[in-house]
């Protein structure tokens, strides 16, 4: 216990130190990259002598799963020395950075923002925060995944330049607590209530992590059940298209870095459970690939339920960042200066990439997840956004993703200010899937007889 508690004071002291530094620096575009990084860095240095919590909602998430039933070594006793000493490192990080800089920050909602918008970020990114941690780093099948740092730390990426406009991105009371401490000659108060809404956040990725994995739980239980894959399925697109909106309105100077950050790491989260796909396109793409080659990758059946998901999902994650900005959003079509015809070549290029990585990264048996690109497919297939959203964003938004551009759509008709978006999404949906069946087809032209020859095989 004593290692534990020194890792998880240190790992603490240099998450809250790094913020303040970045902020105070004004690092600008790579505030969120440095923060995230330096997440990722010390869960890789202290992951295996205290777990890598540095923050008490992560802490209290296992807590609770240990309670459910799940033993991950966190009974409430552990969970609350480890508390204890993460909300003391991040006392110490904010005193350190308040010294060497000689002043500090509020924390607190933006301007224009109040406690309730600020509130369900903080929740909302904790919750991703918790949930990834519980999938990636607690669940049966993470035994062995070194992705894990990578996974968690960038979680903080995805939520830091969307959610950190609205409320400062904390998504961790230790770092509300240190922030809000450094500062109280300026104020004090909204750490608690950030606080708050962190371990509601926590509480609620216990929930979801039961759901979608009810195996870890009761062993006799189904090993993947349409519930857990569902909800798979709409929390994946629910993270991303949110992720998405709040960083487009935000006017992010990262948005493509960070909406790629958000769908590797549900990828990897949920990529053993429901396959991962967060996007009609894709799993139009599997659907065809199957048809080529014989497989069951993607059944019917499967494919009609996963595609109205991954709309429901998108869909609601746009209510949910119109509301955070108060009936505002944005809405899908040709930037200025660029026409249709430029929007549907663009749309088609790089969602066939996208498709083309996930079929080729993750799905073939010969160059899939399981051979050549090993612990990397999560990483390929979210760079595949960065690739896209700065190629095209200027062109057509860069949505490469009919959950997208559903949820686009609707967020722009609830601001009453944008009209055809029925039309505009329908256009985007077939050249989004279009490129998909694209997609499909080139990989069974450059890998057909080599995943042929691996069957034949096995067989033999």
């Amino acid at each position: 216990m004593p290692q534990m508690l020194i890792a998880e004071f240190v790992g603490t002291f240099l998450l809250v130190f790094t913020v303040g530094c970045n902020v105070l620096s004004n690092a600008s575009a790579f505030v969120g990259v440095s923060i995230g990084c330096v997440l990722m860095v010390i869960i890789y240095a202290f992951g295996a002598i205290s777990g890598g919590n540095f923050n008490p909602a992560v802490s209290v998430m296992l807590g609770i799963i240990q309670s459910m039933g799940k033993d991950v070594k966190m009974p409430w006793g552990k969970v609350g020395a480890y508390c204890g000493v993460q909300f003391l490192g991040g006392i110490c990080g904010g005193v350190a950075y308040l010294g060497l800089f000689g002043k500090s920050f509020n924390v607190g909602p933006a301007k224009g923002f109040g406690l309730v918008e600020a509130g369900l970020c903080e929740l909302i990114y904790t919750f991703m925060l918790c949930f990834v941690v519980a999938n990636v780093a607690a669940a049966n099948a993470a035994a062995g995944k070194e992705y894990y740092g990578l996974a968690i730390g960038f979680v903080v990426i995805a939520g830091a330049y969307g959610a950190g406009a609205v409320s400062g991105g904390c998504f961790n009371p230790a770092v509300a607590l240190g922030i809000d401490l450094s500062s109280f000659l300026l104020g004090f108060g909204y750490s608690m209530a950030y606080m708050a809404f962190e371990l509601v956040g926590a509480a609620l990725a216990a929930l979801a992590f039961m759901v979608v994995r009810p195996k870890d739980f009761k062993e006799d239980a189904e090993e993947k059940p349409v519930s857990a894959t569902l909800t798979a399925e709409f929390l994946g697109t629910f993270m991303l298209v949110f992720t998405v909106g709040l960083n487009v309105l935000a006017k992010s100077p990262a948005a493509a870095f960070s909406i790629a950050a958000s769908l590797m790491c549900m990828i990897y989260a949920l990529g053993d459970v429901s396959g991962a796909n967060f996007n009609p396109a894709v799993t139009l793409a599997i659907f065809c690939k199957d048809a080529f080659s014989g497989s069951e990758n993607m059944p019917a059946k499967t494919m009609a339920m996963y595609m109205p998901t991954q709309i429901a999902g998108g869909i609601t994650a746009a209510l949910m960042y119109v509301f955070i900005y108060h009936g505002k959003a944005f809405s899908l079509g040709a930037a200025p200066g660029y026409n249709w015809g430029q929007v549907i070549m663009a749309e088609f290029i790089f969602t066939f990439v996208l498709c083309l990585v996930v079929l080729c990264a993750a799905v073939s048996p010969v160059t899939g997840a399981g051979n050549a690109t090993g612990l990397f497919f999560g990483l390929a297939i979210g760079s595949c956004v960065t690739v896209g959203g700065f190629a095209i964003g200027g062109i057509s938004g860069g949505s490469l993703n009919p959950a997208v551009s559903w949820g686009i759509g609707v967020g722009s008709m609830m601001s009453y200010a944008h009209g055809g978006w029925i039309v505009k999404a329908l256009v985007y949906t077939l050249v989004e899937l279009a490129a998909g069946g694209a997609a499909a087809g080139l990989t069974m032209l450059t890998h057909g007889e080599a995943e042929k020859a691996a069957k034949e095989k096995v067989v033999a």
